[in-house]
């Protein structure tokens, strides 16, 4: 029996928020895959970077937030 098909593969996602303060590193080296028929949860605190982390994987992160490394 074959493993099943890879449907979203993140590899060392940084995400960083350029502000007139400086930057916020807010997501550091995330790794994940999901395959076909998993459910995948992120869990942590607040502030961790959870939301961040799925809004950048979906595309959907507003400026001063940037992907800056890894790959989606």
């Amino acid at each position: 029996m074959s493993e099943p098909e890879t449907l979203l593969h993140v590899r060392g996602l940084r995400t960083h928020f350029f502000t007139n303060d400086g930057v916020v590193r807010a997501v550091d080296g995330v790794d994940l895959s999901v395959r076909q028929g998993e459910t995948l949860g992120l869990v942590g605190e607040s502030g961790c970077g959870k939301s961040i982390t799925a809004l950048t994987v979906m595309r959907l992160l507003s400026r001063p937030g940037r992907a800056v490394a890894g790959r989606i």
